[in-house]
């Protein structure tokens, strides 16, 4: 970025503008998480099931998929002061409308239009990001830094807006949004010039065609992977409709890419190896960090921890991301062996999750889980800057977008198989092992009266009548059981996450061509929707 272009205002001071572009970066990153950052107080104020709050979420993300290579257009033509403002605006009109709405099929469309307009705040963000960074290796440090904030903004996010759901509705998370918004913004417009960030390209032959076709195919994927398990699967019209779906719009799509001069995605990314390798890690990595909800679940439904003292304890996951980012970064500019850096990665994963095997116990001490936590975020934060880095430097220059775009689509469709996953286990171990537990405690067993009494005799030590004790404790039993079965649900997947994570090590062994990928990223510009 030239100095030429006077991107500031030239008595603005340096740590005033990178300040500013945190202030504006995140609030946009927020966004993403706020669908998820409490389900529960979301599903009663919408009068929704959880999978709709899911869904929301993911058709957020298929806005920022399927507008990307669009994205890029606007931004090359329109000033960066007029263009953020526009974006500005209309996200602050769409998420107004997500404040007073409680029907959920409103908000589905605010959401995916949220998405679409997040593409152009991310996309100026990261470009200011990298204009102040003056060093060789700018661009290394900015994904570290960004990919830091993505990786916390989930935590982040629901550690913010805990004490807000407490005491408010769900729908004033929305207006606190808007409101982080204007610090930011207000200072970015003071102290910006009118300049074009990029090289200016006129809006013409702009390929909407390819963008509703993508568009359509990402939401029903999207809505399969999550309503697939509550509709029984290929057993339900609505499910075979949408596999018919994805099918003839993922053809018309290939194939009209492969006969357009300037194509939406370029597919000749895929016929590189390195690529391949590395949308492999990459959806690996989302199948692995997906699972780390189940910790979540089991502090607040297993150890009853509310959501603000669960999110204050994952605030060592994140201190652990900041650490393994900045690591992650200082190996790949020091240019040391990529293969060294995921090993290590998914080691401390592996780590982390053979520790949380043994610690999912009914009781247990919150600080046992302050190493482990702290583990796993290193290990997340070593992995997602260099496996993105390597997607990126993987293919020609030219068609680097296009790699960006697709590891993007990566993504989204590993995001929303992870929830997929997570629901489907859920409901097959946790039943599988309620049912083992309630035949180990039937009304044959010579224990059931004994533990009953128990219950009974707790419930009235805290001054219930022996009656009204005697009708509860049957159903603290029961909950008992259901606890248990959570336990061993969460062992199970952990242990398949395990297995996984030594079958990504193993790849990473026996690969030979890793090494002859290099890190370069200095000229090529970086996808907007890079959540």
């Amino acid at each position: 970025m030239g100095q030429s272009k006077q991107i500031f205002r030239s008595w603005v001071p340096e740590w005033l503008i990178r300040l500013t572009i945190f202030l504006v970066l995140f609030p946009t990153v927020m966004l993403f998480a706020l669908s998820t950052a409490n389900v529960n107080a979301a599903t009663g104020f919408y009068g929704a099931e959880p999978q709709d709050i899911q869904f929301s979420m993911l058709l957020y993300y298929a806005a920022l998929v399927a507008f990307t290579p669009l994205e890029k257009r606007f931004f090359s033509r329109i000033a960066t002061k007029e263009y953020f403002l526009i974006c500005l605006v209309l996200q602050v009109i769409v998420t107004y409308w997500c404040y007073h709405t409680r029907e959920v099929t409103v908000l589905f469309i605010c959401r995916f239009l949220q998405g679409v307009l997040n593409c152009g705040v991310t996309s100026i963000c990261l470009t200011l990001l990298f204009s102040r960074l003056k060093s060789e290796h700018a661009r290394e440090t900015g994904y570290a830094i960004f990919y830091g904030m993505i990786l916390c903004s989930g935590s982040l996010t629901s550690l913010i807006t805990a004490p807000l759901v407490d005491d408010f509705e769900y729908n004033m998370l929305y207006k606190m949004v808007i409101y982080t918004f204007v610090p930011g913004a207000t200072l970015l417009l003071l102290l910006m010039n009118r300049v074009h960030l990029v090289r200016r390209v006129p809006l013409y032959q702009l390929d909407w065609t390819s963008f509703f076709l993508y568009a359509p195919m990402l939401i029903l994927l999207g809505y399969i992977l999550i309503y697939g398990q509550q509709y029984y699967w290929l057993q339900d019209p609505r499910i075979v409709g949408s596999v018919i779906g994805i099918v003839l719009l993922t053809v018309t799509f290939v194939v009209r890419q492969l006969h357009r001069k300037r194509p939406f995605i370029n597919m000749e990314v895929f016929r590189s190896r390195s690529f391949v390798f590395g949308i492999t890690l990459l959806g690996g990595l989302y199948l692995i960090r997906g699972a780390f909800n189940i910790t979540t679940s089991y502090f607040s439904n297993v150890l009853g921890m509310d959501p603000l003292h669960t999110y204050e304890l994952l605030s060592y996951n994140m201190v652990g991301i900041v650490i393994g980012a900045t690591i992650a970064a200082r190996l790949v500019i020091k240019k040391r062996p990529l293969q060294f850096i995921w090993l290590v990665g998914f080691f401390l994963l592996l780590v982390f999750h053979s520790a949380m095997y043994f610690l999912f116990t009914s009781e247990v001490d919150e600080a046992t889980f302050i190493l482990p936590l702290m583990l796993q975020g290193m290990g997340a934060g070593m992995l997602l800057t260099p496996i993105v880095l390597f997607i990126i430097s993987s293919v020609p220059e030219a068609i680097s977008v296009s790699a960006s775009t697709a590891g993007v689509f990566i993504r989204f469709t590993f995001f929303g198989l992870s929830t997929a996953l997570i629901n489907y286990f859920s409901l097959y171990f946790t039943r599988t092992h309620a049912m083992r537990l309630s035949d180990g405690v039937s009304r044959v067993d010579n224990g059931l009266a004994e533990r009953l009494q128990t219950y009974q005799s707790a419930l009235q030590s805290r001054g219930l009548m022996a009656d009204q004790a005697a009708r509860l404790a049957p159903g603290l039993l029961d909950k008992a059981i259901q606890k248990q079965a959570f336990l061993k649900y969460a062992m199970d997947y952990y242990e398949l996450i395990s297995i996984l994570i030594m079958v990504l090590m193993l790849l990473i062994v026996i690969t030979p061509y890793i090494s002859r990928t290099s890190i370069n990223v200095k000229a090529k510009q970086p996808a907007a929707a890079t959540v």
